[in-house]
């Protein structure tokens, strides 16, 4: 257990080195954020709740896919091949899901710090809100990780990514969309404890499938 967490912690360190490094990926997404962001402004002002909930989510999904894609488009055929003879497949898609959960929970706090700062703070409950945008976050990241590790064994194609994604994001979007919802209304609306849960179902489903799968197309 000691042995694995340690591989694990390693391989997240790699990541975070590698990101350091490699600081223009990071900036880059940034300044696609910003430019998206004060873009609807100028367009729209100060949208209304409904529609600045639905631009928020659907900035975040585009947001995922370019900060998540390249956590293996960076891993040339060569180091994947140095990894697989070093550690187990498991620890390794686990470290890129630890990885890129904190990644895309910190991508979601600078859109929501963006979105208070371009499109005004329409949210008559802060708390909730936040605690949604970390785990909608959580939730793209792990999502995106799982499509990104299957691209990635087909010539590292991004648009596979997307392609794959879409009809599989579409059910996560209108969940986090409507979970969020009573965020901007004073009354919390019935039915949220289930999407909730059916929320948290897709998470661990998706786990799941990442840790059994990988180990296959790590093989590849």
């Amino acid at each position: 257990m000691k042995h694995s967490l340690h591989q694990v912690w390693t391989l997240v360190k790699k990541d975070i080195l590698l990101e350091w490094r490699q600081q223009y990926a990071f900036y880059g997404i940034l300044l696609y954020v910003v430019s998206t962001v004060f873009v609807i402004h100028l367009m729209m002002d100060k949208p209304e709740e409904k529609t600045w909930n639905a631009l928020f989510w659907v900035i975040q999904l585009f947001v995922s896919v370019n900060a998540i894609a390249k956590s293996f488009m960076q891993e040339s055929r060569g180091r994947m091949m140095y990894f697989y003879n070093l550690v187990h497949p498991v620890h390794f898609i686990v470290a890129k899901l630890v990885y890129n959960l904190v990644l895309m929970c910190l991508m979601s706090i600078i859109v929501l710090v963006a979105f208070f700062i371009f499109l005004s703070n329409p949210l008559t409950h802060f708390g909730y809100f936040f605690g949604m945008v970390l785990l909608g976050g959580a939730s793209l990241s792990l999502l995106f990780t799982m499509l990104a590790a299957i691209a990635a064994q087909a010539n590292h194609n991004a648009a596979l990514m997307a392609i794959m994604g879409f009809p599989i994001i579409m059910p996560v979007l209108m969940l986090l969309n409507n979970i969020s919802r009573p965020a901007f209304v004073p009354v919390i609306q019935q039915g949220v404890p289930r999407m909730f849960l059916m929320l948290a179902g897709m998470d661990v489903l998706t786990i799941a499938l990442s840790l059994v799968l990988f180990p296959f197309l790590w093989k590849d």
